[in-house]
């Protein structure tokens, strides 16, 4: 039977890799370096100490679709174990498994050892995304006796708020009270000897400060990443056949080859530009904790003296920090920030805490690797409203393992208002021991702080040199964390407003309150078909932008990177946006020459009365080996640009619009247009 699975496995594993993952890079480009934290560590236990490993294999839409959840199973298989290491995998969570092995319409468990791989259980249907079905596959691991214990969870993930694990049968999920719900009922968390030596995340963006929490007591290190991951995953080849030559090594070895071996894959089909991958040691929670929650309080006190002030400067961090799975319109939002450089962002405003809150971080995470479009990372993300929903605010404040200051700030941030039960909390700016209680649904009635639609129409103004500015008093700056411009081509005699996008192209001085736009005519082109554009992270040696398009006929978002020091644009590959439960889709596409693309915009007729912008396929070509992007002329017609105001909860204002006209190259300005 063993090797009747192994056949099938290898076959699914190369239809799988040769068909979603491969593909050529869509420009040629040097190799960028990776940042990684260096670290050395040693053995911790004897050679011949046995081992357990539990797979909680989530299939959902990976594994019907691509077959990711079978290919990863392949690399299991690959590794010849010795006897004193075990793995245990349970199988659930998808409508179709690409196999002739695995169920479906059944919850699986499999166990692999030097034996072969055994199924030992064939149970009825059950939700993966149900704390039961969890709760029920860790007691029965834990009758399996074993010195050291590593759990891994597969699937999508969400961070904070979205959680982890979600069954496309029945569209749940495990948050992560589920988690720690069915860990501690059955194992009793201990700070000195925990039950896990590791527990894992082969899942997007769940390498965050409150997952961390949750796991508190019930391991000795956490592996994660912050970013989305590609859809291949962790290399279980690699790290599974580390630990088979050598089961001396402890959990923080153990992480350090699941990182190492994660980015070499990554690397070797060229996915790993903005990979995460982080590992992080239980014994610096309790500093991070106090870090986290002091940096919290000195926040929330901030906010309390002056709400519109603080927030609109916090959310300035907010935009400039690394964050991750998109966060803008385009792609959906998940609503997690880089903990370092949030405190990196805001130490101005935030003085006494920041820097205690960095130091905790970067000792906690004792080992991480990053792409080189992901370098300020420092391996650990924090939620933060990007988007002011109340949704995904409220899953946040149900997650007990979120700090109370957290919780109480971003409750104030998009709510206007701090509950009656925690204002004395807020007064006395110190952290209870039993902490207050915090309200988990929305007020009867939600009040504004930003009423940021006092800065719709704002007049534009022109300068001696042509050049057209907005100039906003400190009230009005006090309602933005955000300024971009938007572009738009006018076509009276096509009778069409085609939207093109946003960027954050202008010069800006905040301390000034002046914002000059920066128009030359041109805009980003896809092999020379303009492209609808939106900017998704401003760094210091780079921009993300996001474009939606269609890919062999399947919506999605190419993932595009302007590196300043190049002066040009990478294409990073192909993403769908995130879902309706905040999963974000893992499978990088990279572009291959023969590739259908349909270029997506916005627009809407000048004549007509609807007002609204629809989606408008414009221009369908074929991807060749030289496919690129770059800024090239826009052409002869009339653009209208506008500043675009973004408030902290993400609402926004229009200026008034500037009538830019091009004839034979040369460009000619109106700032009267209405």
């Amino acid at each position: 039977m063993r090797n009747a699975i192994q056949r099938f496995f290898v076959l699914t594993i190369f239809l799988t890799l040769t068909f979603s993952i491969m593909g050529c890079d869509s420009e040629p480009k040097e190799k960028l370096d990776p940042v990684v934290k260096k670290a050395s560590f040693t053995d911790e236990y004897k050679a011949e100490d046995t081992w357990l490993v539990y797979w909680y294999l989530c299939g959902t839409d990976l594994e019907t679709e691509g077959g990711a959840a079978s290919a990863d199973f392949q690399e299991i298989l690959n590794v010849k174990l010795p006897a004193n290491i075990k793995v245990l995998i349970q199988t659930g969570g998808t409508n179709q498994w690409q196999n002739n092995v695995v169920t479906a319409g059944a919850v699986e468990r499999y166990l692999y050892s030097a034996d072969g791989l055994q199924r030992v259980e064939s149970l009825p249907d059950a939700d993966m995304g149900d704390v039961n079905t969890l709760s029920d596959f860790i007691s029965y691991g834990a009758q399996i006796p074993a010195d050291h214990r590593v759990f891994v969870f597969w699937d999508h993930g969400g961070g904070s708020a979205a959680g982890v694990c979600f069954d496309e049968r029945t569209g749940n999920n495990l948050d992560l009270n589920d988690i720690r719900n069915a860990f501690t009922a059955t194992h009793q968390p201990s700070t000195d000897n925990p039950p896990f030596e590791m527990i894992g995340f082969d899942a997007c963006l769940m390498a965050t400060y409150d997952t961390f929490n949750t796991l508190d007591g019930l391991a000795k290190f956490m592996t994660a990443s912050e970013e989305v991951e590609p859809g291949l995953g962790w290399n279980y080849t690699g790290w599974l056949g580390a630990l088979a030559e050598n089961p001396a090594m402890g959990g923080a070895k153990l992480g350090q080859v699941i990182c190492d071996t994660y980015y070499s894959a990554c690397s070797e089909y060229d996915l790993e530009d903005t990979v995460t991958l982080s590992v992080v040691d239980f014994n610096n929670l309790p500093e991070l904790r106090k870090a986290y929650e002091a940096y919290g309080l000195e926040a929330l006190k901030a906010a309390y003296q002056n709400p519109r002030n603080f927030f609109s400067n916090f959310g300035r961090g907010a935009v400039n920090a690394e964050n991750y799975g998109g966060n803008n319109r385009q792609t959906g939002y998940t609503n997690m920030v880089d903990l370092i450089d949030l405190a990196t962002s805001t130490k101005t405003l935030l003085p006494k805490t920041s820097d205690r809150l960095i130091s905790a971080v970067d000792n906690a995470v004792v080992y991480r690797i990053n792409g080189a479009y992901r370098n300020k990372g420092g391996g650990l993300s924090s939620f933060y409203s990007y988007s002011g929903d109340e949704q995904s605010l409220v899953n946040y404040l149900n997650q007990e393992s979120a700090p109370l200051p957290q919780k109480i700030l971003y409750y104030y941030l998009i709510y206007g208002e701090i509950p009656e039960q925690v204002k004395d909390f807020v007064e006395h700016a110190e952290v209870p021991e039993a902490p207050a209680p915090m309200p988990t649904t929305p007020p009867a009635q939600r009040q504004e702080i930003f009423q940021i639609s006092q800065l719709e129409d704002f007049e534009v103004q022109m300068d001696k040199d042509g050049n057209t500015f907005v100039q906003l008093n400190a009230d009005q700056m006090d309602l933005l964390s955000s300024v971009h411009c938007q572009l738009a081509y006018i076509g009276v005699e096509n009778d069409i407003i085609l939207y093109l996008g946003s960027d954050a192209d202008i010069n800006a001085d905040w301390d000034k309150g002046i914002f000059t736009d920066n128009f030359r005519g041109v805009w980003p082109m896809l092999d020379g078909h303009p492209v609808y554009v939106e900017i998704t992270t401003e760094n210091d040696g780079y921009n993300l932008y996001s474009i939606p398009i269609r890919l062999n006929g399947v919506e999605c978002n190419l993932l595009v990177a302007y590196v300043y020091a190049d002066e040009k644009y990478y294409i990073l590959g192909a993403r769908k946006g995130i879902d309706n439960h905040g999963m974000s889709d893992r499978d990088l596409i990279k572009l291959r020459a023969g590739d259908e693309i349909t270029t997506i915009h916005y627009g809407m007729t000048i004549s007509g009365d609807d007002n609204d912008f629809t989606k408008v396929e414009v221009d369908t070509f074929t991807v060749t080996e030289d496919t690129q992007i770059k800024d090239e002329p826009l052409g002869d017609g009339n653009y209208g640009y506008c500043f675009e105001f973004m408030s902290p909860t993400d609402d926004s204002a229009l200026s008034n619009f500037i009538m830019f006209t091009i004839r034979d190259g040369q460009i000619t300005t109106n700032v009267d247009i209405q």
